[in-house]
């Protein structure tokens, strides 16, 4: 099993630094520490809800999104693990190497207060005889961790993008398979799978198994401006609601509100993505991808640290909105009606939602394409 990595970082773009969360750091770790311990799911539960917690404290301490979000990332990583551990042993499973894989926003390690499972498995397998055999005595083990996380708090997926469909629990050559087809054949299907899927991370098991995969995708998507530009061309369906006489263009169908999700972070996202794609890079996270596409020329370093910015601002006021909906007793979710906010909180919106806009100009540039 791998074992959970759950660091503070020494400093955040939001330049909090550990000292400054100090009153949540010791409870973070007794966090982390009661999740590794954990008898069973029941205590995970309770766990899971003592996460959400904190992630509220840290969110009203002002630790800054960037900080929120990994450190609930994180220790969500260790409720899943820990219940991977729990599970394991009830179920026949084979001496065969294996990994379980995070996807979207859990694999970028970008978690919110509202999020549902993304989740995979790889297995070696010697030949397609084997990984159906496999697949057979690995399902009801990924079954039952769905479910176990479930009563954690995470949501069944709707789209069912999970390891306990049979689809999304595959041999190492069958996830290259599906890969190398989404890429070689980019139909609407095979481009929304990719935005899913190849944020992948893995959470427990042997993680070799993921850096093969890794290398498989990169060497799949590295210059294939074929198959990015139908990337961008689906990216760019999605664009920021800036009006041109308002300031911003709510559609009256959504109730006045914005999706933040949508219309928001997922631009940043999704530029990342086919950036990195494109360029080989092996990070997951939206802010190092940035980065590290501009360390290797594709973007200046000023034009990635804006966006970066620009997408933390935007998660911080997601974050906010989430935290308004608990403390009000509501289902968090990620619309925001844009009259609610303070002036200041407006201007920062804007400049996020402009930025977004930016980054999707510079798509349609590089890859030639008219709107």
């Amino acid at each position: 099993m791998l074992r959970s990595r759950l660091t503070l970082p020494a400093s955040s773009t939001d330049a909090v630094t550990n000292s400054e969360i100090l009153p949540q750091a010791g409870a973070i770790a007794r966090s982390a520490a009661r999740i590794a311990c954990a008898p069973d799911l029941a205590t995970l539960v309770a766990c899971a809800a003592e996460v959400r917690g904190l992630a509220m404290a840290l969110h009203h301490e002002e630790a800054g999104p960037a900080l929120v979000t990994r450190v609930l990332s994180r220790l969500n990583d260790a409720i899943g693990e820990r219940l991977l551990a729990l599970l394991e042993p009830r179920f026949r499973l084979p001496p065969a190497r294996w990994c379980w894989l995070g996807l979207g926003s859990e694999g970028r390690l970008e978690q919110t207060l509202t999020t549902d499972q993304d989740n995979g498995l790889v297995f070696s397998a010697s030949d397609d005889g084997e990984a159906r055999q496999l697949r057979g005595l690995f399902l009801p083990f990924a079954c039952a961790v769905n479910q176990g996380l479930a009563e954690c708090g995470f949501p069944l997926c709707d789209g069912e993008v999970m390891a306990g469909n049979p689809r999304w629990c595959l041999s190492l050559s069958e996830w290259v398979e599906s890969f190398s087809t989404w890429v070689r054949t980019p139909e609407p299907e095979a481009v929304l799978n990719a935005a899913i899927f190849f944020d992948f991370r893995a959470l427990a098991g042997d993680a070799g198994l993921a850096v093969e995969l890794r290398r498989s995708l990169s060497a799949l998507t590295r210059g294939n401006d074929i198959f990015l530009r139908m990337m961008t061309v689906n990216a760019l369906a999605a664009p920021p609601p800036l009006g041109r006489l308002r300031d911003f263009a709510v559609e009256a169908e959504s109730g006045g509100t914005i999706d933040l999700k949508k219309f928001g972070s997922r631009i940043f996202v999704d530029v990342a993505r086919i950036l990195a794609l494109g360029a080989g890079i092996a990070e997951a996270g939206t802010a190092p991808r940035l980065r590290r596409v501009a360390a290797e020329g594709g973007m200046t370093p000023s034009d990635a640290e804006a966006a970066v910015h620009a997408f933390h601002a935007l998660q911080g006021i997601r974050l906010a909105a989430q935290a308004r909906s608990v403390g009000a007793g509501l289902a968090p979710d990620n619309q925001l009606d844009p009259g609610r906010l303070s002036e200041f909180d407006r201007h920062v919106l804007l400049a996020a939602l402009r930025q977004a806009r930016t980054l999707q100009q510079g798509l349609k540039i590089r890859f030639h394409i008219e709107t």
